[in-house]
């Protein structure tokens, strides 16, 4: 299914609104209109847009606001701005914050359509570099971080401060809050952007194979070596490797760990000779790392090594705001990857969703929008194809005693009731949760649960 380019026209005037919906839809645009900033707004928060067209001047609220807040809400809408006042200073503010281009009243429909095509094909042609950037492995650009809700505001300035040091990075946050995104934008917007950025995932290679998936082997250093292996870290020297899970490191690796940053040179197993590395070192944990200092899982000289910057991720529940404009980049998304055309979510699922406290944050959120469209949703995501969304029990209700429950506590409920939703299918529990299937049966083992 090829997808309709859908428009968004804003307006006082009733008569501009008419003629213009009336053109673009004789041009085959999908178009939707709203006659204060106020309506625009709510309508962007359910349906997805390519491109809003939006006068200067409102009773309610300025275009130039409208505009700013519609790329807070969506970064990937283009908007034109049109007025019967044109001013150069107007024009340049508008272009400053993002407008596509800014048109005069009274408007020539020519040069409307013509800007129209212009527009699409741009889009069109963005959207081919970021599906080639995602497939040669290049993820998100900070600007592409998806959410304007204070919180998220604070994180994107982090990561502008502190992609341009070289100093290890520690990200901390719930699982499913994007603690890779996060190290892939950090990545992109330092100077060591063209070398390689390699993600890892502490937990899920064997104890055993740490040290040569690390810091690679030399052949016949163990049964199964028959060649030589360069290793993660040598495979990401000029560039950044993201170590996720670091609390999950063995203490054994631990401590190879802490030389390999000191010395910044490792070596191979079963070999003498040690290799310099130049690589940004950038660490991702969903653990308290000061609380497994104390109990002595993890080293304390090895945490300072790491913890030169620290940038703490909010859960989703602690940024509700951004809900609405998440649900729309996994819209767009979905369409794009499926060749659906899903316009949009209900009000009634929007709400559901701005009311549940998704345990596996927004990689949860993702999960439900990609199911919906697997449900088969077409003309928009409703309630009904939510199913899950009701039948998965708060963890809000453990928390009404008058004492409060400990990070495990809650961490054992949730994996819990996780299993019994899901009929004790690790597997699609781990992946609600945002954990791995070998994380949940660590933790089963520690309750007494296998």
């Amino acid at each position: 299914m090829v997808e309709t380019a859908r428009v968004l026209i804003v307006d006082d005037e009733n008569s501009i609104l008419l003629l213009l919906k009336e053109a673009l839809t004789a041009w085959g645009y999908q178009v939707s209109t709203a006659n204060t900033a106020t309506d625009a707004l709510a309508v962007v928060r359910t349906q997805v847009f390519d491109a809003a067209i939006t006068d200067i001047r409102m009773p309610d609220m300025s275009g130039l606001e409208l505009l700013k807040q519609l790329k807070a809400h969506d970064e990937s809408i283009e908007v034109v701005i049109m007025t019967g006042y044109p001013t150069i200073a107007s024009a340049v503010e508008a272009l400053k914050e993002g407008a596509y281009d800014y048109l005069s009243k009274p408007l020539i429909l020519d040069e409307l359509k013509h800007l129209m095509q212009r527009l699409m094909e741009r889009r069109f042609l963005r959207g081919e570099v970021h599906t080639l950037r995602a497939r040669l492995g290049e993820e998100l650009t900070v600007n592409e971080l998806i959410g304007a809700s204070g919180a998220m505001q604070r994180v994107k300035e982090i990561i502008g401060k502190v992609a341009v040091t070289d100093s290890p990075v520690l990200i901390e946050g719930e699982s499913g809050t994007g603690k890779e995104l996060v190290a892939a934008a950090i990545h992109r917007l330092s100077i060591r952007a063209k070398g390689p950025f390699i993600p890892v995932n502490c937990s899920a290679i064997p104890r055993d194979l740490l040290e040569s998936e690390f810091f690679g082997h030399v052949r016949g250093a163990f049964s199964g070596a028959v060649a030589d292996a360069l290793g993660l870290f040598r495979g990401a020297n000029d560039g950044t490797i993201f170590l996720d899970e670091i609390a999950e490191l063995p203490p054994e690796l631990q401590v190879k760990l802490l030389r390999v940053l000191q010395e910044m040179s490792v070596r191979p197993v079963g070999s003498t000779k040690a290799h310099p590395v130049d690589v940004r070192v950038i660490a991702a944990t969903n653990r308290n790392l000061e609380q497994a200092m104390h109990s002595g899982t993890f080293r304390q000289d090895l945490f300072y090594r790491l913890n030169v910057i620290r940038i703490q991720l909010p859960s989703l529940r602690e940024r509700r705001e951004d809900i609405s404009s998440l649900v729309n980049h996994f819209i767009r998304r979905f369409n794009k990857r499926l060749r659906r055309d899903v316009k949009g979510i209900s009000p009634d699922a929007l709400s559901a969703l701005s009311g549940y406290d998704f345990p596996g944050n927004v990689r949860e959120l993702e999960n439900l929008i990609e199911r919906a469209f697997a449900m088969g949703s077409r003309d928009q995501i409703t309630l009904a194809d939510l199913p899950s969304l009701t039948a998965r029990p708060s963890v809000a209700p453990s928390m009404a005693g008058s004492t409060v429950p400990t990070l495990a506590e809650v961490e054992k409920e949730l994996i819990l009731r996780a299993l019994a939703v899901y009929n004790n299918d690790k597997e699609e529990a781990a992946r609600a949760l945002g954990i791995s299937r070998r994380t949940i049966y660590r933790r089963l083992k520690e309750y007494g649960k296998l």
